[in-house]
């Protein structure tokens, strides 16, 4: 952005006008009326800013429904709602989506819990009993229940009707579903559509048959690429008979992607879950130790194969100093090629013979890198024991040589193992991004030691 667009372009701070309006002597309706001109992101932001006495003022100013949909943008629920007398929070509860009120009835103890559930209307609490029915990591413990369906068979005069009738209650508007009398989906009009259309038109002129679903038993992890090609505004969630069941919002959507990429950083350092800087020594310890075992377990078979070869490194200390190289070297490419498997499947659709190629594209790539590493290993290095070291040419050769041809064969299987080993856990049903980071970094020294010190054992010993 130029400084010349800047000085034209005055970006307002909503945030501090909200907290103005807040902090003067306006009335409860004055403060109303000047906070709903605002958007309910912006009146959130502000109001972590506020103490607990100045937030009062809002939760007396404002009705439940325009609270709870402020309190649908706010990081954690709870510390709000804990604000508010207990009949308001029930009527907010009542109002904010049911997997926010879930996710804050999840951390009361459970007569609490279920006191307040029972206090909430009956359509409510069938709400949240439905999405409680499916577990945390599947699509149905997420959709939305606000969405605007109509019956197969009406006519664009009756969608209109039941639009307008439906849209009080309704935020999610600009898509209408289209069902039948057993409630299975048929297919979706958009609202523009609709609104175009003329009163005495057969709504299957304007009906999206083929419209994007997504299955409420489906893991989120599963669904996520495919939801991605899409730019709908929700998607319908459907049971195994093909009911609609409810919707996912583009805003959930969205914080799914990026849970799901949160959990991915995490596993590629080696947690088993993502960590939280505020969260407890013990929890954090516990996220951690884990895989730590098991890199341990794994450093330790890595040690004892040096320790087989120490009659080499006895006889020729000076294969010590490039270890680190080839340990290196390995440990890049192995995650290189571990990356773009990994890409590559999230695409469900990936066939056996796809895998094979992807297997054989990475080892041609790892061992052409390798080769040209390894001659360029050959040449410096042997200069560098020749010139600088004042090795004899023989040794400093004969070492710079064995070093090359270790550093191609590891980059080589390397780049084979990045690429099978996140192969296999996917046909294990593991996640795939538990072989990232430490981990196949370990597995790639292991190939290493093994190629290093075996080659200088081979090649060397027998020619000095």
């Amino acid at each position: 952005m130029s400084e010349e667009f800047e000085e034209k372009v005055s970006l307002r701070d909503y945030k501090a006008e909200i907290l103005q309006i807040l902090r003067s002597d306006f009335t409860a309706s004055d403060v109303q009326e000047e906070l709903l001109r605002y958007h309910e992101n912006d009146i959130a932001a502000a109001l972590a800013e506020l103490q607990q006495e100045e937030r009062q003022s809002i939760y007396q100013a404002l009705d439940a429904d325009t609270l709870a949909g402020i309190f649908e943008y706010v990081d954690t629920l709870s510390d709000y709602l804990e604000e508010l007398e207990e009949e308001k929070r029930v009527e907010i509860l009542s109002r904010v989506e049911p997997a926010s009120a879930i996710a804050y009835l999840e951390e009361l103890d459970k007569e609490e819990g279920e006191s307040i559930i029972e206090e909430l209307p009956e359509e409510a609490r069938e709400e949240i009993a439905l999405l409680n029915s499916y577990e945390k990591d599947e699509i149905g413990s997420t959709m939305s229940t606000d969405y605007i369906s109509i019956r197969q068979g009406v006519g664009v005069r009756g969608a209109m009707n039941e639009l307008i009738a439906q849209a009080a209650e309704i935020d999610n508007v600009s898509t209408i579903y289209v069902v039948d009398a057993e409630d299975v989906f048929v297919g979706a009009i958009d609202l523009k559509d609709l609104i175009r259309a003329r009163a005495g038109m057969p709504l299957e002129d304007i009906l999206v048959t083929s419209y994007p679903f997504v299955y409420a038993n489906e893991s989120v992890e599963n669904c996520i690429e495919r939801l991605k090609d899409y730019s709908e505004d929700s998607i319908p969630v459907l049971d195994m008979e093909n009911k609609l069941r409810g919707v996912l919002i583009a805003r959930d959507l969205a914080e799914m992607i990026e849970d799901q990429i949160s959990e991915d950083y995490a596993k590629l350092g080696g947690l088993t879950a993502e960590e939280d800087v505020q969260e407890p020594l013990l929890k954090s310890i516990g996220k951690r130790l884990p895989w730590l075992i098991v890199l341990f377990g794994l450093g330790l078979v890595v040690s004892s194969i040096v320790g087989m070869f120490d009659h080499v490194v006895s006889y020729l200390p000076l294969l010590v100093s490039f270890q680190s190289l080839i340990l290196g070297m390995a440990g890049n490419v192995g995650t290189q090629s571990l990356a773009v498997t990994i890409r590559s499947l999230m695409d469900e659709n990936l066939t056996g013979k796809q895998k094979l190629l992807l297997v054989l594209k990475e080892a041609r790539v790892g061992l052409c890198n390798g080769l040209i590493l390894g001659s360029l290993s050959v040449a410096l290095i042997g200069l560098y024991l020749y010139l600088m070291r004042g090795e004899p040419p023989v040794l400093a050769f004969s070492v710079s040589f064995c070093t090359g041809i270790a550093l191609a064969v590891a980059m080589l299987l390397s780049s084979i193992f990045g690429t099978t080993i996140p192969i296999f856990f996917k046909k294990l049903n593991i996640d795939p991004a538990v072989a990232s980071g430490p981990f196949i970094t370990t597995i790639n020294d292991l190939v290493a030691v093994v190629a290093y010190y075996g080659l200088a054992w081979l090649l060397l010993l027998s020619w000095l």
